[in-house]
């Protein structure tokens, strides 16, 4: 699994999730690179977990 550093020279994009609420984090140029979270920093903790 790649660390955050890794990910930083990519576009992160931060979206409300209006059905089901909380925010979902997505990297548009990495398929299959999404996660969310009920905060926006739950949702960007996701990928900092080593």
């Amino acid at each position: 699994m790649k660390s955050i550093n890794e990910y930083l020279s990519y576009k992160m994009v931060i979206v409300p999730d209006e059905t089901e609420s909380g925010y979902v984090v997505l990297f548009p140029d990495l398929p299959g690179c999404i996660t969310s979270g009920e905060t926006i920093q739950e949702a960007i903790g996701s990928f900092l977990k080593d």
